[in-house]
């Protein structure tokens, strides 16, 4: 027993999701629950109304659908699910996550036309008003807030060109949810799709789409897929007030509960968005200090959610050694995932605080002392 106590907390996890949980959302997951229990199930409804409410000063246009699995579970229900066999969609890839919904889309034979940026660059807006022009495309997807780099996309202007051209909107928010503020019917977003393990700051096991109810209801019949059929989950859902189609993650949607009612305590969205805007700027001095530089430049919409910097250019540098030097003093980093740049990533969200970034950044110090 002893050795599991000591193991727990052993790092702290800078990571952009999963990401490090209080000790309150890691204490409730230790009572079993049965998925057809109304007790259970009146948590899901509670979670619904939650996440919409978080969503939007609108909730009574939207509703909001959990699904199993990590958030490209999620993100794939909507692919398959909202586009007919007749439509289209614009991606707008400038990342890994922009690229996995090529991908996705190719997968399942859905017609793609791919907007395709550098990982460390916005999209043009000029150039998807004139893909816009196509009439055959009818969807259009974007990803917030892409941890390739932590670049911050313009959601809001990307979607007033989507709406004037009458194509529905989807937005993978999901490692900004709940830590950028946002209101998704004031930026007329169709579906928003993000998960349990990320700024809301539960554990993984499920993500969840808050979609305006029409298009919900427009997706009946369409999906590509039984386990990840949007409609028929949502409905479900609706219909038998909370309850799952197949097993849910009873210890992880107990967790994300205790994880809701943390964020109201800390004071909501805005109070979370401000500790990790806090500890992303004192980061990235701080690292800046130390000889590493941002990949993105100073004038990039940087989110407040992770930051990736280049290997300092000398000689001798090791990311692994780094890396495993400082696990050993309680951090686990990210490697990168720019395509041709040497970085690593370093993320701020979850149970993160200034003490935390200050302890990283003594950590940093010391590895640069003995390089």
């Amino acid at each position: 027993m002893n050795a599991h106590i000591e193991l727990e907390n052993k790092y702290l996890l800078l990571t952009p999701g999963p990401l490090s949980t209080s000790a309150g959302v890691r204490r409730v997951m230790q009572r079993d629950w049965c998925t057809w229990d109304k007790e259970y199930n009146g948590l899901v409804q509670d979670i619904r109304c939650r996440l919409t409410a978080l969503a939007t000063a609108q909730p009574e246009k939207y509703s909001a659908v959990l699904m199993q699995g990590s958030g490209s579970f999620s993100v794939e229900a909507v692919l398959g699910s909202a586009i007919p066999k007749s439509g289209k969609i614009l991606i707008i890839n400038n990342g890994a996550y922009g690229a996995r919904m090529v991908q996705m889309a190719r997968c399942l034979n859905i017609a793609a036309v791919e907007l395709a940026y550098a990982e460390t660059q916005a999209p043009d807006l000029q150039e998807i008003a004139a893909a816009l022009a196509d009439d055959s495309i009818t969807h259009v997807s974007c990803v917030h807030c892409e941890t390739t780099t932590g670049l911050l996309n313009p959601v809001q202007e990307i979607g007033r060109l989507v709406k004037a051209a009458g194509k529905v909107w989807i937005v993978d928010a999901m490692s900004s949810f709940g830590g950028v503020p946002m209101d998704i019917a004031e930026l007329d977003i169709d579906f928003m799709i993000s998960s349990a393990n990320k700024c809301i700051q539960g554990v993984p096991g499920f993500g969840f789409i808050v979609a305006k109810r029409e298009q919900l209801q427009a997706c009946k019949g369409l999906a590509r897929s039984v386990s990840l059929d949007l409609h028929d989950q949502w409905n479900t859902m609706e219909q038998q007030d909370g309850k799952w189609r197949f097993t849910s993650p009873t210890h992880v949607v107990r967790a994300f509960y205790q994880a809701l009612l943390e964020l109201e305590q800390e004071g909501g969205v805005a109070a979370r968005h401000q500790r990790y805007f806090n500890n992303q700027q004192r980061l990235a001095a701080g690292m800046q200090a130390l000889g590493f530089e941002r990949v993105l430049d100073p004038a990039a919409p940087q989110s407040p959610i992770i930051t990736t910097f280049l290997y300092p250019d000398e000689a001798g540098f090791s990311f692994q050694a780094l890396y495993e030097n400082l696990k050993q003093a309680g951090f686990v980093i990210y490697p990168g995932k720019v395509t041709d740049l040497n970085c690593f990533r370093i993320g701020n969200i979850g149970e993160v605080y200034l003490d935390d970034i200050e302890r990283l950044l003594d950590a940093v110090r010391i590895c640069r002392q003995t390089d």
